[in-house]
């Protein structure tokens, strides 16, 4: 790769470009390339935020970085999320102005000037990529990809209670400090970290949006998928409820639903396909359900902590003994209720909440401790 002029300045950097990476060692050379062409001028820097990525990425950076100060590598080992790597790049950067681009290059890395020099006209807090407005597209898009992207919109500006184009767009630039006030309210996990900043920042953040063609990946996976949809719903409830519920918790939540139902599943398959006694089924069914939600929790709710191998094993097993804790505060709590206020819909909810509550603090701390 060719030496740039520009690799060997002192010059401190006006804009940070921050590059959330997993699995990205193709597409990263391609990128840095990029940049270069379209921001000739301009003191600039790119941080790229690795997720421990097995295919090099990281040893990729590092290697243009060696020949070029401007690039630098974040390498994150046991911890996953887009929203969590935006965040420490933004806070580990000094530029005025920090901007966020995926590194498959489907954002238009063309649009960083423009965006740039609507930043410098002081009037502007943050500049959004947009797909959606006059001049934007969304390429090749599906019409069902569309219209869920669509839908997701509408959905996210009811919650912000502001009208924008693409508040769920991955590409856009902002002042540095905007995300130095608010970094403690942010969730590091999901991936809609622009939806976090908006609705945490408030109404009085100033928005601009600048059009854009998205465009198809060039190489390696897309990271869509069901886990994107289920951090999406999450961070909605989480703002919707002003951050009275962390992300994370909703999360444990919605895995204590599909226990109750895995539990009653099992509960009646025991007694009437296997003929077991009540008391059998009901121990079954209790273990089957435990063992759920600690593999649904594993998975999505502590996916940025998740463990493997024989610490699986070893939290299973505390998972377990947490989770008989909290039943056995469930009964207490319910039964002190009902013997007070003889309502049993009350006391079991009381009693229920009790444990979730009990469950989720003790697991956090024990079972997913960073």
């Amino acid at each position: 790769m060719s030496a740039d002029p520009q690799a060997t300045t002192l010059t401190p950097p006006e804009l940070s470009v921050i590059v959330p990476t997993f699995n990205e060692s193709e597409n990263l050379p391609v990128l840095v390339e990029r940049l270069r062409a379209a921001l000739q001028g301009v003191a600039w820097e790119m941080i790229v935020v690795d997720d421990d990525s097995p295919d090099g990425t990281a040893e990729v950076a590092r290697r243009i970085g060696a020949s070029d100060i401007r690039i630098r590598c974040l390498r994150r080992v046991g911890r996953r999320g887009l929203s969590g790597a935006c965040l420490e790049g933004m806070l580990a950067s000094q530029a005025r102005f920090a901007a966020v681009i995926d590194a498959d290059l489907q954002h238009d890395e063309t649009l960083l000037l423009p965006m740039l020099m609507k930043m410098r006209e002081g009037a502007t807090d943050v500049v959004i990529g947009t797909r959606y407005a006059e001049g934007g597209s969304t390429g090749t898009f599906s019409s069902g990809r569309r219209w869920i992207s669509v839908t997701a919109t509408r959905v996210a500006n009811i919650v912000l209670g502001r009208k924008l184009s693409d508040p769920l767009s991955g590409f856009f630039m902002l002042r540095r400090d905007v995300v130095e006030g608010i970094a403690p309210k942010l969730s590091t996990q999901g991936f809609k970290i622009l939806l976090d900043i908006v609705s945490t920042a408030g109404k009085s953040l100033r928005i601009a949006e600048l059009p854009y063609t998205f465009s198809s990946r060039l190489q390696g996976a897309s990271k869509l998928d069901t886990r994107v949809a289920l951090d999406y719903a999450g961070l909605l409830l989480a703002k919707a409820t002003r951050n009275l519920l962390s992300l994370r918790f909703i999360f444990f939540c919605l895995v204590g639903l599909t226990g109750i139902v895995v539990h009653f599943a099992v509960l009646w398959t025991g007694v009437t396909l296997l003929g077991l006694s009540f008391e059998w089924a009901q121990t079954l069914a209790i273990a089957v359900a435990i063992a759920n939600n600690f593999a649904l929790n594993n998975a999505i709710t502590y996916r940025d902590q998740r463990l493997t191998g024989v610490n699986y094993i070893t939290g299973l097993l505390l998972f377990y003994v947490i989770s008989s804790i909290g039943a056995i505060s469930n009964l207490s709590v319910g039964t002190w209720l009902f013997g007070h206020e003889q309502t049993w819909w009350l006391a079991g909810l009381g009693g229920a909440a009790m444990s979730v509550v009990w469950n989720y603090a003790v697991s956090s701390m024990m079972v997913w401790r960073r």
